[in-house]
């Protein structure tokens, strides 16, 4: 997720080896057969023997309807998704996913795969199928000298940004402090270094997987490195990633971070003021605007636009940059501050496994994204009137975020992550607490969407449920046919499908 992702997306609601050998916590076993759903959706029976012979094998916890815990394991933190798994592995390590997707692959499960359990999108959870949760794999070295830091695939962003501040170093991550890096750096991963450092994925020096059958790989530059270039923006589709390598950067001292906000009758100035810097910003700055609309009754009721930056250098030097937004005028918040890193990413407290900040706290919230490759006075207005006709009620953000930097220097095709040219990100989203909504709320937003994606160009896969084939395939463009011949070699009867789907040719 991009700089200002965090703060605006807030607004919408306000590997193995070092596991004992033991048995890490007690099940209640079960002698009724379990009714599950297969790939395709043919509804199937799991023999008590079956379900039994995956408990006994693993180290980690194996969970049905009836086991105490399971409620809290089955929860997203996005809430829009209430989905009942047949079965949650709760896993102890590499071998617990390795097995659980070997019982899989035997049952023709539909699968889904957890890591810290953010899924704004939704798939990291499947109705009467099976659940592979490695929210428990928690593991994290830094290597201060070699300025590498590996960490499992159950960690959570702002987990590793403090173990990784701690010793004066950082990588690209998101900007959400409770997400799981694992399906975010699947996905690309946007955050705040990635001008000056590249995406999440450009950081990686390898990674441990399990295969679609059950076979554990490491991937990197020298090995398989067919499947490393997969993974690095090819999301999920290839394997259950266990555990990452990242390249780490030097970063201490403070950071200019925060946003100021303006009435929302200065959105169209707002825009074009930042659209002019964005042009001249170096790799250490990144700006952002929201359109953003709290509903009655919480904090800041009515519309206002935002502005949000961080600049990576010296605090001093990040102000006099952004000088010339000044002309905008007294904002009527201003929060731009020098700050920790750690204080910017949000990460300076302890972190909620799942979580769901906000008024609207546990509400359902739905998003639409896509990438700009210009921006243009047609644009601004269409969102502009589009956002103002949304209905007050509900918790509203449109977000344009700046790319760029060094994000662009690398080539489409030297990654899955094909939209390296793409100036700015562009995320639509709502919450609200009415239930009863749902349809119609979702209906509005699709709305303001429809009268923009015409000005965008494939979409983040991190943060979009639902997304079409055709959608999928322009959002991955030239590198799909490449992506396709990947998925056939390690996935080719698309067990991994809950994700931004690359289908088996």
């Amino acid at each position: 997720m991009i700089t200002s992702r965090r703060r605006f997306v807030q607004s919408l609601a306000a590997a193995s080896a070092a596991v004992p050998a033991t048995r890490l916590w007690a099940d209640t076993a079960s002698s009724a057969s379990t009714p599950a759903v297969t790939l395709a959706g043919k509804p199937i029976t799991l023999s008590a023997a079956d379900v039994k012979d995956l408990r006994s094998g693993l180290r980690g916890q194996l969970l049905q309807a009836q086991d105490a815990g399971y409620e809290q394991a089955r929860r997203l933190w996005n809430p829009m998704f209430d989905r009942h798994p047949a079965l949650i592995v709760r896993c102890a390590g590499t071998e617990d996913v390795a097995r659980a997707v070997t019982f899989a692959r035997a049952h023709d499960l539909l699968t889904a795969v957890r890591g810290g359990g953010h899924s704004l999108s939704g798939q990291s959870a499947c109705d009467r199928g099976l659940m592979i949760d490695m929210s428990r794999m928690k593991s994290i070295d830094v290597d201060a000298q070699r300025r590498l830091g590996r960490a499992q695939g159950g960690v959570l962003l702002g987990e590793l940004d403090r173990k990784m501040q701690s010793v004066g170093l950082a990588t690209t991550l998101g900007t959400a402090t409770d997400t799981g890096i694992a399906g975010l750096t699947l996905g690309g991963g946007m955050g705040r270094l990635m001008r000056k450092h590249g995406l999440a994925c450009d950081n990686l020096e390898s990674v441990e997987m399990v295969s679609a059958q059950g076979r554990v790989l490491r991937a990197s530059a020298k090995d398989n490195p067919d499947l490393f270039w997969g993974v690095r923006g090819g999301g999920g589709n290839f394997g259950v990633v266990t555990s990452f390598e990242y390249r780490l950067h030097p970063l201490e001292g403070k950071v200019l971070d925060g946003a100021r906000v303006y009435p929302y009758a200065q959105a169209r100035s707002v825009f074009a003021a930042v659209a002019e810097l964005s042009e001249r910003a170096p790799d250490d700055l990144m700006l952002s605007v929201a359109l953003l609309n709290y509903p009655p009754g919480t904090e800041r009721p009515g519309r206002v636009v935002g502005v949000s930056t961080t600049f990576l250098g010296d605090p001093a030097d990040g102000e006099r940059l952004i000088e010339p937004l000044k002309k905008l005028g007294s904002p009527l918040i201003d929060q731009i501050a020098a700050v920790s890193y750690i204080e910017a990413q949000g990460a300076q407290g302890e972190i909620a496994p799942v979580a769901v900040p906000s008024a609207t706290r546990g509400a359902p919230m739905y998003t639409k994204t896509g990438f700009l490759h210009s921006s243009s006075t047609e644009f601004f207005d269409e969102l502009i009137r589009r956002f103002e006709a949304l209905p007050e009620a509900i918790d509203a953000v449109a977000l344009w975020a700046q790319i760029g930097g060094q994000v662009a220097r690398v080539a489409p095709q030297a990654t899955a992550f094909w939209n390296r040219a793409a100036a700015h990100d562009l995320l639509i989203g709502g919450s609200w607490a009415d239930r009863a909504r749902d349809e119609a709320n979702i209906k509005d937003l699709r709305a303001v969407w429809a009268g923009v994606e015409k000005y965008t160009e494939g979409f983040y896969v991190n943060t979009e449920p639902g997304a079409d084939h055709k959608r999928v395939r322009a959002t991955y463009g030239d590198n799909y046919a490449r992506l396709q011949q990947l998925k056939n070699k390690y996935d080719p009867g698309n067990l991994f499908r809950l994700n931004a789907n690359i289908r088996p040719a």
